[in-house]
């Protein structure tokens, strides 16, 4: 009877310590022996860099907690990277602080006097002012407006002035340049991002020729088909060559190799050579198709300024906080380098170009406290592999952002969704509507800096910043994306390690 009642006294003790203990712990904030299969946040995104796909490469990353800037997880926070199209993070916060959000680009349309009785002029100068983001839709709009001032015909010639920027159409550090879109030229009077589109489909029997369609239908852009079709059944792949060359006035699309019948149309985006040309033949399309006779020839020259001739047209363009959410979200190449440009020419007038362009975007982050030790800075679009960042200035950058009231909610905006939109739609599906980051992608270079909202509530800012992997590019890829899902993930929910869902 004794011995049952100490055992009683003794197990009700320690059932009052173990309540003393967890409160206490409770109180301190410190944790007790964590869950069976729970691992710190640390440790997890540890085991990612450390995993198969990014074991040989060199990585480094940063992240924080937003509130207070507390750091959650640390690998080479400091160490200058290739951080790819990470660098667009810093161009489109140098943008946007040095124009606002609301700022537009604009285009004019002059002539050497009014139109007359009959809504003629002899000439219609055109004065690019470096708008990166003009579509065929908008030189619709642009001539829509156009025929609403009055104007039925050119008796002259359409004469294009693209000298706000000066004629170097790819940074020299980019060495030899492709014709897929993402080389898209630079240029101060553009369409259509300097690109357009080629849908292949097969012919209607074997043998027959290919159908090219080229999108949008410019005589600037003729076809030179070569392809044909062949059997619907039959070994081995087929292929099929779509360029661009230079022609005499013209750039020529060529297309060759085959395409088996029945097989559904294919489109590739190429990129044209002379983006002045491409957007003048776009527009006189468009004037065409309004009932705007141009009977001369299109040709490049200068503009009358506002003083010595008639201004027809001052054509306002998005607004800057539009164009950054097209560059960012798409990671659009010609969009970054034309803002460089136009940091060039707010500096210190035309032209602009990048030999004025990236030093005004460096004085920019400069005075935002944003260049960390070692940034080396030489495009708009991370094209060039040597331009140098560390995780800590992209997270630094990031968090500036986000604190802006002038510009905060665009750049955050801007930035891709994961497995939602942009150029995380078809990724990180286990961080599906979670993170907000943008992408990065070279040969053996990739990136993700964004934001994350944690399990926890809290918001997290992070960059991941991998060089020089040795796997292929989609499991260098996946470990990124896995980087991210541990980030969201509630602390009991097990992922197997090197599964990115």
């Amino acid at each position: 009877m004794r011995r049952s009642l100490w055992l009683a006294v003794a197990l009700s003790l320690l059932a009052v310590v173990g309540m003393f203990w967890a409160l206490s712990c409770a109180s301190t904030g410190n944790a007790a022996v964590p869950a069976r299969g729970v691992r710190p946040l640390a440790e997890r995104l540890e085991e990612v860099i450390q995993s198969g796909a990014l074991r040989a490469s060199r990585v480094s990353a940063l992240v924080v907690r937003e509130s207070d800037g507390q750091v959650l997880f640390a690998h080479h926070p400091d160490r200058p990277m290739k951080p790819a199209s990470n660098m667009k993070i810093l161009t489109a916060i140098a943008a946007l602080d040095q124009f606002g959000p609301t700022h537009r680009f604009e285009t004019l349309a002059l002539s050497p006097r009014p139109p007359d009785a009959n809504g003629a002029i002899e000439t219609l100068f055109v004065r690019g002012g470096g708008d990166p983001v003009l579509n065929s839709e908008d030189w619709w709009r642009f001539s829509a407006d156009l025929a609403m001032r009055g104007l039925r015909r050119v008796s002259g010639d359409l004469v294009l002035d693209d000298s706000l920027f000066d004629r170097q159409r790819w940074h020299p550090n980019w060495g030899r340049t492709s014709s897929r879109a993402y080389h898209g030229p630079v240029g101060a009077l553009t369409a259509n991002y300097g690109q357009f589109a080629v849908v292949v489909g097969p012919g209607l029997r074997p043998g027959d020729p290919v159908s090219v369609i080229v999108d949008p239908p410019v005589p600037y852009l003729p076809i030179d088909n070569q392809a044909v079709t062949i059997p619907a059944a039959g070994r081995g792949k087929t292929s099929l060559v779509v360029d661009r060359a230079a022609g005499h006035g013209v750039e020529l699309v060529t297309v060759t190799g085959s395409l088996r019948a029945g097989s559904p149309p294919k489109t590739y985006y190429r990129s044209v050579l002379d983006p002045t040309r491409y957007a003048g033949a776009v527009l006189r399309l468009q004037l065409a198709a309004l009932g705007i006779r141009v009977d001369g020839s299109v040709r490049v020259g200068l503009a009358p300024t506002r003083e010595q001739g008639y201004e027809l047209l001052a054509f306002k363009g998005r607004p800057l906080a539009e164009i950054v959410r097209l560059f960012v979200k798409f990671s659009n190449n010609p969009i970054a380098e034309t803002l460089v440009k136009q940091m060039g020419v707010a500096a210190g007038g035309a032209p602009g170009s990048w030999q004025t362009g990236v030093p005004a975007v460096r004085a920019r982050l400069e005075a935002l406290g944003l260049l960390g030790q070692g940034t080396v800075l030489v495009d708009g679009s991370g094209l060039s592999y040597d331009n140098r960042v560390s995780p800590r200035t992209l997270v630094e950058a990031l968090r500036v952002a986000g604190s802006s009231f002038k510009f905060g909610s665009e750049l955050v905006s801007a930035l891709p969704i994961a497995a939602e939109d942009g150029t995380l739609e078809k990724r990180a599906g286990s961080s599906i509507g979670e993170v907000r980051a943008k992408t990065g992608l070279l040969n053996g270079v990739t990136s993700l800096s964004g934001y994350a909202r944690m399990a926890n509530g809290d918001r997290a800012v992070f960059s991941l910043l991998v060089n020089g992997y040795s796997v292929t590019g989609p499991l260098a890829i996946d470990a990124v994306d896995r980087f991210a899902a541990e980030l969201v993930r509630p602390e009991g929910e097990l992922l197997p390690a090197g599964i990115a869902r």
